[in-house]
């Protein structure tokens, strides 16, 4: 056990020297080839050789922790999350109920009401640590199905959500029994945020015609774009037309630990839940996730069961289990290593690495506009800033084909990987820099290196182009 510690605190403390994507481990090669045949000993095997076996097949494929990984939000992993994961595992409370893991019951509790506090929700509001966003947001809005409407109502039942939401809300109301002619996908802004027009004219079509709108999920830090809608003015829609507004901030809802960032999230403390992700910008392994709801009664309305084998371990006072918030019986104790990380580190600390990697975001805008052919399709902000390269010469799809190459290219040097996504229907390059170990040079080094395919391509082109005169 020592000797993994302190390899892996090593792992850590050299991450710049590792590539930041590797595709050719030959053992996680081999074990392809093979169709993962993998032998289970009848006997075992020595904890050494196995370890070492482990190690091997995780190095290959994206070190998401790198400092210049720019492909996705999470931020890189606190040593102090994983240690926290260490020791939560090794004691492996049952944290469903207070009878089982009091101690772990108090730290979820006091970090639900410090979340809920900075999105200026209530003290007496409710949540509990989910695996993710996924779940958080199925969590919410099964709430706010038994919350809006009564089982007569479902069928005629109507929920709203932009064209850039997150996909795991649809997936949450298929699950909870909605299908695809219940959801309204309504269009975005130039800036990538929801078109409250077309909200609150939508709302009052579904009222003429007889159906009953719901819910209304907006976004707080898109993955796309990490556009925040406007929350004030969906607010106002949602308390105009009886509607639940949930916030999916499992990114941007770590802005409220920032003193720049909060400002941009004005509104959010007007919903009626949110989900929030420590994993995506709080520096924590998978998965740690929080949902937060107003009024707590509105969790125990959808998941409070009390079977007869639960009655020895039923609590006796105000505090409900926490299997009666939300959809596992069996949890373990994820708040632990959030505390713990927040107890080292201190809130302070959170909010400058946030600011931090909005910064690296705009510098990466500003050093891409140095190179010609570029454009930025969504300008910087809460730490993702979109570009294209889009010369003049070329059509639409050849710029399409092109940016694809580019940032696969980039990505088979190890050095650094960007990946794309597709805006107004065309492919775009987006670079995502919440990791608080980004440099500067890490920012100007990586687009000189996107950028040198197309010198040799100009380059080339100039000599053929003499060649014809």
């Amino acid at each position: 056990m020592k000797d993994f510690l302190d390899s892996t605190l090593t792992f850590y403390r050299d991450m710049k020297k590792q590539k930041v994507v590797t595709r050719s481990n030959p053992d996680f090669q081999k074990a392809q080839d093979t169709s993962f045949e993998m032998d289970l000993p009848s006997a075992g095997r020595t904890a050494e050789e196995v370890f070492e076996e482990i190690k091997n097949i995780c190095s290959s494929g994206a070190l998401v922790q790198h400092p210049r990984c720019f492909a996705c939000v999470p931020s890189p992993v606190s040593p102090y999350s994983w240690m926290g994961d260490l020791m939560t595992n090794a004691f492996d409370h049952h944290a469903g109920c207070w009878a089982n893991a009091p101690g772990a019951g108090l730290i979820e509790r006091r970090l639900i009401q410090w979340m809920g506090g900075l999105a200026g929700y209530p003290k007496a509001c409710g949540g509990l640590f989910v695996s993710g966003g996924s779940m958080a947001n199925l969590t919410a809005l099964t709430a706010a199905r038994d919350a809006k409407l009564t089982p007569q109502d479902r069928g005629r039942a109507v929920a709203y959500l932009s064209d850039q939401t997150h996909s795991s809300v649809a997936k949450a109301l298929h699950i909870i029994g909605f299908c695809q002619k219940q959801i309204r996908i309504l269009p975005s802004d130039a800036a990538f945020r929801m078109d409250t027009g077309a909200l609150e004219m939508a709302v009052r079509k579904d009222l003429a015609a007889g159906r009953r709108p719901f819910v209304m999920v907006a976004t707080a830090g898109t993955t796309n774009t990490g556009s925040i809608d406007p929350l004030e003015e969906i607010a106002d829609i949602c308390r105009r037309f009886d509607l639940w507004m949930h916030v999916d901030g499992a990114y941007g809802a770590s802005l409220l630990l920032s003193g720049q960032g909060r400002r941009l999230l004005s509104g959010i403390g007007l919903s009626d839940s949110i989900s929030w992700d420590a994993h995506k910008w709080m520096m924590q392994t998978y998965g740690c996730s929080v949902v937060l709801v107003r009024e707590q009664k509105n969790l125990l309305r959808s998941f409070s069961t009390h079977p007869e084998y639960l009655e020895d371990a039923k609590t006796e006072g105000s505090l409900p289990d926490f299997w009666d918030l939300g959809p596992e019986l069996t949890r373990p104790a994820r708040a632990l290593k959030l505390w713990t990380t927040l107890q080292i580190v201190g809130t302070d600390r959170f909010g400058e690495m946030i600011d931090h990697g909005c910064r690296m975001a705009e510098l990466a805008q500003e050093e891409i506009l140095k190179y010609p052919g570029w454009e930025i399709v969504s300008p910087a902000g809460q730490g993702v800033v979109c570009f294209r390269y889009a010369p003049k010469e070329l059509s639409d799809r050849e710029c399409d084909a092109l940016n694809v190459q580019l940032a696969r290219e980039l990505s088979d040097t190890g050095y650094a990987q960007i990946l794309t996504t597709q805006l107004n229907g065309r492919k775009v390059l987006r670079m995502c820099t919440p990791n608080p170990e980004t440099d500067e040079d890490d920012i100007c080094s990586t687009i000189a290196l996107l950028n040198h395919p197309l010198e040799h391509m100009r380059k080339v082109q100039m000599k053929m182009e003499a060649v014809s005169a």
